[in-house]
């Protein structure tokens, strides 16, 4: 076994975690000693009782006879074990190693933010003093707990100390030179759960997760796009740098959200109202330039479409004249000429030719399903809807002048409205040098004779729309008079022909419409519906002519079936049965046929 004697209370002079070579003490001056014991030999048991004798000034040191080391050895694994606890490797008597790279003693798992060990087999005569002095080159130690039970329970102030503390774990402690079990034991240090150190831990996590969060939250805050500039408060001269803005197109939309935000705020009121107004007939005017932007965009996207089946049409008449080729090299005449490869290469080169440019077919003529059905579309409205075109795009061109007629003069309204308060607060402040109100004053002016002129314009145009409107209503009115005399000349000459032909033919209407030619027929017609009235299930032709037969034996079945296929009401023919017994058996239905003629 690998035991340490303790022989004062002076510091050990090594670190235990860190001390990678063999412990040999030869003096009395070091307080720490290594020996090698054997536990059986006579000579050595009496080399060891000579060198533990107290020496004559009663001092409490050690001295180890080399000789010992020379020894056969009964345990060798406990001095494996206690050197590898030093993380030395361990060695025999001829410097070799005995058993190397051996596990470190094993412990209990280790608590999360552990700082205190457990040290059993103390000796019972051990002080807190002797511990502290053995354990203190591992660490600053904090607390010790001592039992009285040879155990007890020491707290360092880092953790990395308990890693150095568990290397004295399997060391024999003695007391000096005394060999009483009450001086002697073997260390064991373990992990100890304390609920301080949980705590630490605990704290020290939540900081880190504080730290975290913060340094997540300042990367984000970094990675942030700036914030939009705040809206500026509404004032007069605000209110006309947005004026001007909303009739730039490349200004329009921060003007409108601009605006937009004044009117949430409720900066609307009686003295602004007139400048608001102004602005949202200035959103209003730019209705028309969206209408025209998306009118022009639909045109380029036709125009693209009209590109593109054209490129694609170009593409599948060279596909057709690869494929030709391909099929041209394929005939007889030029096909033998080929070798076997450079034929399997023709073929697969043909297949996938042809699978191009179906697919290419396909979706031309998708394209042109998708025209032909917006072309049928159109052609059905145009047909229902031929004669009101004209007049409802008329209406709709006169309803689209009226309209701007009336937001013109309301433009209009607006700027005289602008311009007498602009003169109401030049009379009351009196201040005829202010520039921007002179200015802004002109502005005004020349806006107001530009509207002038434009609804003036406007109204001609109403007036010259509204004349033609007027003028296709009468045409429109002339074509109807027409249609309807038309009509009534056209019902007159059918009437006029009908009852020629009735007085012409009077007989041969009255021959024509009657199916039943003879009298015979009339029997005939009799006789069929008593037989067929007694089978309600039909019966075929045969077996009906079979029966007039006995009657009569000049019948001819052809008369009979053209007879009865000539009287839809009175006889109706079906077929019956399934496959080689299907049949066609006639049936008597003037029952039916009476309430239908």
């Amino acid at each position: 076994m690998f035991l340490v004697q303790y022989t004062g209370l002076n510091q050990l002079p090594f670190d235990p975690a860190n001390n990678n070579e063999p412990l040999q003490f030869g003096s009395a001056s070091g307080p720490l000693v290594t020996e090698g014991l054997i536990e059986n030999g006579g000579e050595s048991s009496k080399k060891r009782k000579r060198t533990n004798a107290p020496s004559a000034d009663n001092s409490r040191t050690l001295n180890v006879d080399s000789t010992a080391m020379t020894l056969p050895m009964s345990d060798p694994t406990a001095w494996a074990t206690a050197m590898n606890n030093l993380g030395m490797a361990p060695l025999g008597i001829a410097g070799q190693p005995i058993l190397p790279d051996l596990p470190p003693p094993a412990t209990r798992e280790r608590p999360p933010g552990c700082k205190t060990v457990f040290v059993g087999g103390l000796p019972e005569n051990g002080t807190e003093q002797i511990i502290v002095e053995v354990f203190e080159q591992c660490g600053e130690i904090i607390a010790i707990r001592k039992s009285k039970k040879n155990f007890c329970h020491i707290r360092f102030a880092e953790e990395y100390m308990v890693d150095k503390a568990l290397y004295l774990s399997g060391y024999r402690i003695r007391l000096g030179s005394s060999t009483d079990k009450k001086d002697t034991g073997r260390l064991h240090v373990d992990f100890a759960q304390a609920r301080d150190d949980l705590y630490e831990w605990e704290c020290k996590q939540r900081m880190l997760a504080r730290e975290e969060r913060h340094r997540r939250r300042m990367e984000e805050e970094r990675l942030r796009p700036p914030s939009p500039p705040p809206v500026v408060h509404y004032s007069d001269h605000e209110c006309s740098i947005v004026a001007e803005k909303l009739k730039d197109d490349s200004k329009f939309s921060e003007a409108v959200q601009t605006l937009l935000t004044w009117i949430e705020r409720g900066e609307v009121n009686r003295r602004s109202a007139n400048n608001f107004y102004s602005m949202i007939q200035s959103a209003n005017s730019h209705v028309r330039r969206l209408v025209n932007e998306k009118a022009a965009h639909e045109k380029d996207m036709e125009e693209a479409k009209e590109k593109f089946k054209q490129a694609l049409s170009g593409i599948l008449i060279q596909f057709e004249q690869i494929v030709a080729v391909y099929h041209s090299a394929s005939k007889q005449k030029a096909w033998d000429h080929f070798t076997k490869a450079q034929r399997k290469n023709i073929s697969v080169w043909c297949k996938q030719a042809e699978e191009i440019r179906n697919i290419h077919n396909d979706e031309l003529m998708g394209i042109r399903r998708e025209e032909e059905m917006e072309m049928s579309d159109d052609e059905i409205e145009e047909t229902t809807e031929t004669k009101e075109t004209e007049e409802s795009a008329l209406v709709s061109q006169a309803e689209a002048l009226k309209e701007e007629n009336d937001s013109l003069r309301w433009q209009l309204d607006a700027y005289r409205n602008e311009v007498e308060l602009l003169k109401q607060e030049q009379g009351k402040v009196h201040r005829e040098d202010d520039p921007n109100k002179e200015q802004q004053l002109k502005l005004l002016q020349q806006a107001l004779q530009g509207m002038q002129q434009h609804l003036l314009k406007v109204q001609e145009e109403y007036k010259r729309k509204e004349a033609e409107l007027e003028k296709l209503k009468d045409d429109k009115l002339q074509v109807e008079k027409m249609l309807e005399n038309l009509k009534e000349k056209e019902s007159c000459a059918s009437r006029l022909c009908a009852s020629s032909q009735e007085s012409d033919y009077p007989l041969e209407k009255t021959m024509n419409s009657s199916p039943i030619k003879s009298e015979r027929e009339a029997l005939l017609v009799g006789i069929i519906s008593t037989f067929l009235h007694v089978h309600p299930f039909g019966a075929s032709i045969e077996y009906i002519c079979s029966y007039l037969h006995r009657l009569d034996n000049q019948i001819c079945t052809s008369d009979v079936e053209g007879l009865m296929s000539r009287l839809q009401h009175t006889f109706k023919q079906e077929m019956t049965g399934v496959g080689a017994s299907l049949e066609k058996r006639w049936k008597f239905c003037g029952f039916e046929g009476l309430k239908l003629t």
